[in-house]
């Protein structure tokens, strides 16, 4: 009988080795000392796992195309971000934060799905059963047709199949699921590596639509080894601030959709709503009038979204100037300051800059940059944008103010929330088509700060 192999995995990148130590990768990315955790692995006792194969190799042009249903979830934010409703057979993994609601999400839908394809089999890896009933109960569901087991054994479950015959699957969560016959904790990285790899193959050979709910990092980063967001079809992240009510669900992998599509969603006492306006629910409580304001016409996917730039610009306490930023990515906000200093003659070296999105919104294109460096002007002039203007535009290093993408559908938001000017780059505006709102090209920042601050 041949020995069995042990290996020290890093449980970050998984990285293996035969020898103990440190993680070499870890350290050369990230400079972090990660130590490697030994791993113990036994021949499986079930044999090899069965390929997925579609017969011998052919010419693409004599593969034939499927139409691929889709089902609807009853929840239309989800289905966006999906790309139209649940695909039979796709592994979909769902991220986020603890407490973001992830596991609230995951049930409604499957509640919805239940109701749609019954049997759904939600196994809860985590919680007892009373736990989930009770969350059950707060949300109103009952529905007959979802089926609640808690259980982390992956083999039992794969043989339960078999009975129950379910039409979705839901697994709460792929880090607390185990296969017995390795050796190493629930979570390390042979165990998730193993335990997606055995859903993704039952996922494709019986049809069931499989959920994954994966826990994250510090950093925010999915926990276990990348190769899972490899083998799954679609890559879910739910973010959101925990002092606000708002969720966002952001697609960064979608093989049945476009990525980079979001869904807004509000969480309240029957649990998580779905946001259809969520323009409006950003700018609900913006100031009008007001220094340092600016509103900016964020694209996300297909969706244009209205947010609220915020910046304060005030003398230095001490000899370094601060620079804080939220909702933003910080090294562009510094590089936009660096801008507006040189090619504006603002002298902000010597001011503090804090910029926020408001409402706990993040915008991270580059069509917000005119925003930025219009908010972060007003506040250190002390002029307010003039009120009913939205500003879109990205800038450059030497002051051009660059086209952006998806112009049209910006201003189309813009106008339905009842804005009647923009600010937009001069080689944006469309020919021959009338924009639905009062527009003014601009080329330089020089130009913009003319236009909005005089």
């Amino acid at each position: 009988m041949k020995p069995r192999e042990t290996v020290y995995r890093c449980q970050q990148c998984g990285f293996a080795s035969p020898k103990p130590g440190t993680c070499p990768d870890c350290k050369r990315t990230t400079g972090e000392l990660v130590a490697l955790v030994e791993e113990r692995l036994a021949p499986p006792r079930g044999g090899r796992r069965v390929a997925l194969s579609q017969g011998r190799p052919r010419p693409l042009r004599d593969v034939a195309l499927e139409a691929t249903p889709r089902r609807r979830t009853g929840i239309g934010e989800l289905d966006r971000v999906l790309g139209g409703g649940v695909v039979p057979g796709s592994l979909v993994l769902i991220g986020g934060d603890p407490g973001i609601g992830k596991s609230t999400l995951i049930l409604q839908a499957a509640r919805a799905l239940a109701e749609v394809a019954p049997p759904v089999l939600y196994v809860s890896a985590e919680e007892s059963a009373a736990q989930v009933k009770l969350r059950a109960d707060r949300l109103g569901i009952k529905a007959d047709g979802l089926l609640l087991w808690a259980e982390t054994d992956l083999s039992a479950v794969q043989a339960e199949l078999d009975t129950v015959k379910p039409e979705a699957l839901v697994i709460d969560s792929i880090q607390t699921v185990f296969l017995p016959e390795l050796e190493s904790a629930p979570g390390s990285v042979a165990q998730v590596r193993e335990c997606g790899a055995r859903l993704m193959t039952l996922a494709k050979g019986r049809g069931i639509a499989t959920f994954l709910v994966g826990h994250v990092t510090k950093e925010g980063a999915l926990a276990g080894p990348r190769v899972l967001e490899h083998l799954v079809d679609t890559v879910l992240y739910f973010e959101g601030e925990q002092h606000h009510a708002y969720r966002v669900l952001r697609a960064v992998k979608n093989r049945f959709g476009s990525t980079n599509e979001i869904g807004v969603f509000q969480m309240g006492e029957r649990g998580l709503e779905e946001v259809r306006n969520p323009s409006g629910f950003f700018l609900a409580e913006r100031p009008r009038g007001v220094p340092g304001s600016v509103i900016v016409a964020s694209l996300e996917g297909t969706r244009p979204l209205l947010l609220e730039l915020q910046a304060l610009v005030a003398p230095a306490s001490f000899g370094t100037a601060r620079r804080t930023v939220l909702g933003a990515d910080y090294n562009r906000v510094c590089l936009l300051l660096a801008v507006l200093e040189k090619r504006a003659g603002m002298p902000l070296a010597n001011q503090d800059v804090f910029v926020n999105v408001a409402g706990g919104a993040r915008v991270i294109e580059p069509g917000a940059d005119l925003g930025v460096v219009m908010a972060a002007a007003s506040s250190y002039l002390d002029r307010p944008v003039p009120s009913g203007t939205v500003v879109i535009g990205e800038v450059g290093l030497t002051g051009e103010v660059r086209a952006v993408t998806g112009l049209l559908a910006r201003l189309k938001e813009a106008a339905a929330l009842g804005f009647e000017r923009a600010v937009v780059p001069a080689q944006a505006l469309p020919d021959g088509v009338a924009p639905p709102l009062e527009t003014r090209g601009v080329s330089t920042v020089h130009e913009a700060l003319e236009a909005l601050l005089g």
